[in-house]
């Protein structure tokens, strides 16, 4: 994937989790989107940091359940998967939403 086609790409999952996460956990969660980073801090002070990463075409994850996460784009599920065990992005957050806030969450 080009830089170009990484941003965009990129850009436009952050504002989609951003805007599914403010909607339905808004009351819940504190939810940031600055410059490309997404920050939702949970009411017991932990902090998750979703970012996109240019220099590797990924998506960056640190979340206070998981630790540390990269995922790449798979075009052909259309989804940002883990490198490690390839877990889709969208389920691992959402899973993890869900169960720090007690209420069903799916992005």
């Amino acid at each position: 994937m080009d830089t170009s086609a990484f941003e965009k790409l990129a850009t436009k999952t952050l504002d989609d989790m951003m805007e599914a996460i403010d909607d339905q956990l808004g009351n819940f969660l504190d939810v940031d989107l600055n410059s490309g980073i997404l920050t939702v801090e949970l009411d017991d002070g932990g902090q998750y940091i979703i970012n996109k990463h240019g220099a590797s075409s990924q998506i960056w994850m640190s979340s206070p359940f998981s630790g540390a996460t990269h995922y790449d784009f798979d075009e052909s599920a259309e989804a940002w998967v883990s490198t490690k065990g390839g877990e889709p992005l969208k389920e691992v957050l959402s899973a993890e939403l869900s169960k720090a806030t007690g209420e069903s969450f799916e992005l």
